[in-house]
């Protein structure tokens, strides 16, 4: 028990998120999560057994999966974190940038309608979707849909998504300590 404290507070103190109740899911709960992230990404992201928590942040839930923060609850939808992501790699869900956006969207700018090559059709405004690079299809952050999947290849000006998550902010260096 003196570890697992230790942990969270040493998570607290080193990556500067704020990050507390950090409690232990039951299968139940663990299930109800596996179930929803399937539906929505088309991708399992645990296997039976793994061991899940969720903790308290500031503007989602965060989801330790092994210890590793790899997926958030946001507005009481569960989705992948980048990491999540990066180990998973869903085709649902995700909005392709240009490059040109890249470094805009790696410093946690909105992504903004010309900026968006390609987007799953099935998105619809209030969706947690992903943004990955058109030339590596690596994903650089998560958002929610401010716009459906029609307008966001039509290229629609204005913002597009709302980011929530991106490589190198504070819930990315959580688990580079």
């Amino acid at each position: 028990m003196a570890k697992y404290l230790y942990t969270v507070l040493n998570i607290v103190s080193m990556s500067g998120i704020r990050v507390r109740r950090r409690r232990r899911l039951r299968e139940r709960e663990v299930k109800a999560l596996f179930e929803e992230i399937v539906s929505t990404l088309g991708v399992e992201p645990f296997l039976p057994g793994e061991m899940v928590d969720r903790a308290e942040s500031t503007d989602f839930d965060i989801l330790f999966i092994n210890n590793i923060a790899e997926g958030i609850v946001y507005d009481d939808k569960a989705f992948l974190t980048v990491r999540g992501l990066l180990r998973n790699r869903p085709d649902k869900l995700a909005v392709t940038v240009d490059m040109g956006a890249v470094p805009y969207v790696t410093n946690g700018a909105d992504i903004m309608g010309p900026g968006i090559v390609d987007a799953d059709l099935a998105i619809q405004p209030g969706d947690l979707v992903w943004i990955r690079d058109i030339n590596n299809g690596v994903p650089l952050a998560i958002g929610e849909a401010l716009i459906s999947g029609d307008e966001m290849k039509e290229k629609s000006p204005g913002r597009a998504v709302k980011s929530i998550h991106h490589v190198s902010d504070k819930l990315w260096k959580l688990n580079e300590e």
